[in-house]
């Protein structure tokens, strides 16, 4: 895969935040104790590497999403998360499973409702 492409996984939050994707991480090179920033936009929060960033990627692989922007962004322990890592661009983005479905429900009802198999 080039390096401008995405890289796609899924992920449960645990009861502190924390989520795991280690092939995620080793395509962005991401390893233990690695800074990163993350904030919410929207219905995502995107995680970049950041040299003097707040948190860290811990011993074990995993990214500790803070209780305040899981809350902006309505995740809770056990939910399903869409991981997406932009290589090229050193960035993980995490959607709500939810979210996901809602874009997807919508473009399928636009591809059936605009358009026909033909």
């Amino acid at each position: 895969m080039s390096r401008d492409g995405v890289l796609i996984g899924l992920a449960r939050p645990d009861h502190s935040g924390r989520v795991t994707e280690r092939g995620l991480l080793r395509a962005l090179r991401w390893s233990p104790g690695h800074r990163i920033d993350i904030r919410s936009q929207g219905e995502m929060l995107v995680i970049a590497s950041a040299t003097a960033g707040r948190d860290v990627v811990g011993s074990r692989g995993e990214l500790p999403l803070p209780a305040s922007a899981r809350q902006m962004c309505a995740i809770t322990p056990g939910q399903r998360l869409l991981l997406a890592a932009l290589v090229a661009h050193d960035l993980l983005v995490i959607h709500p499973a939810s979210t996901v479905t809602r874009l997807l429900a919508d473009l399928h009802a636009e591809i059936i409702g605009g358009r026909h198999a033909g």
